[in-house]
């Protein structure tokens, strides 16, 4: 066994990876997150993702069923891969998870296609996704995550690289603590990476690290995801990045405040995202830093006139550097932690 990571074309040196964006969606079905749409709107919850739409489902996008569908996009992601590869992207960490429809056959073609490494995810995402695992015992989560990883998946031959996204809700539901726990045991005998999308409360990624590391689970293979929309106090947030797991700044590209999933929250914009990054890089924890954007809606792709998956090579990263992030430092966030974070025994 050798330290590589594993991709969806199989593993691949470490250092091949590249500029990494370690949670995106290529592929899925996310109608399991949708929310009510007001009834005066009532005529926009089927239409289709177009020019006339977008003034809605911009500020609305859950409550437009056809937005939730990327999977029937596969030409329009593939065209973006093509783009992110000549921007100078190298990585995709492909995030979907049972409950919003993984389609690990299109994640190799895309590799395949574009020469962009892809790596794709096993797991359970949150509950109300997946109604039915929800009797599933540690055990038989483990089995199916481990099967995923070391045989293929979906009943074939292409492994998985990596657990995650774990979903997790607030509070914390019984067969969500149980997928933590399962994923944690899991990775304590593979040693392999873990994605964990936290419940959205403050306290949430403080409660999953704790049962987590309480089932054996290494935190320094841990990245906790969506901290853009989850831990607003920086004190707090030098809190939990103390505790040891990636802090993961994945929301990238989302400028609209209103935030739809919890109107308690301002969805912070990519320049407060910088400033949280940067205060992490000053307390200390630049070597636990990750971006992305989590797309995993029709209206960010820039067919539809959203900022795609190139927008932080594009747009972000010149504007770290303005704000007197070191080319250094980004190139830790964008390709040493990510490597890091990636690389097990297979």
């Amino acid at each position: 066994m050798t330290e590589k990571v594993q991709t969806v074309l199989g593993p691949v040196d470490p250092d091949a990876l590249g500029i990494t964006l370690t949670h995106e969606h290529l592929s899925l079905d996310s109608l399991a997150l949708g929310l009510p749409i007001d009834p005066k709107y009532k005529y926009l919850e089927e239409a289709p993702v177009a020019l006339d739409t977008l003034w809605y489902i911009r500020q609305y996008p859950y409550s437009n069923r056809p937005n939730l569908d990327l999977g029937t996009e596969n030409a329009a992601v593939v065209e973006e891969m093509d783009f992110y590869k000549k921007n100078g992207g190298g990585t995709i960490v492909e995030n979907t998870t049972i409950g919003i429809k993984r389609d690990i056959k299109f994640y190799q073609y895309v590799a395949r296609e574009t020469g962009v490494n892809v790596v794709a995810g096993t797991g359970f995402y949150v509950e109300s996704s997946r109604p039915e695992t929800l009797k599933m015992t540690s055990e038989e989560m483990e089995e199916a995550m481990k099967t995923d990883l070391l045989h293929g998946a979906d009943g074939g031959d292409i492994k998985c690289g990596i657990i995650g996204e774990i979903g997790c809700s607030w509070p914390l539901g019984k067969s969500e603590r149980i997928a933590i726990q399962a994923a944690a045991n899991v990775q304590s005998e593979l040693g392999c990476p873990v994605n964990i999308h936290p419940g959205r409360d403050s306290k949430a990624p403080f409660e999953i690290i704790r049962v987590y590391q309480e089932a054996g689970g290494d935190v320094n293979k841990l990245v906790m995801a969506h901290l853009d929309r989850t831990i607003f106090d920086q004190n707090k947030l030098a809190e939990f990045a103390a505790v040891g797991s990636y802090c993961e700044y994945d929301l990238f590209g989302i400028e609209t405040s209103m935030y739809t999933h919890n109107y308690k929250v301002d969805m912070p914009s990519d320049a407060q995202r910088i400033q949280n990054i940067q205060f992490l890089i000053d307390q200390g924890f630049e070597d636990k830093i990750v971006i992305a954007h989590d797309i995993h809606t029709k209206h960010r792709l820039m067919k539809f006139g959203g900022h795609g998956y190139s927008h932080i090579l594009i747009n972000v990263v010149p504007h770290m550097l303005n704000r007197g992030i070191s080319q250094a430092t980004i190139d830790k966030i964008l390709k040493e932690n990510p490597k890091k974070w990636l690389t097990m025994k297979v």
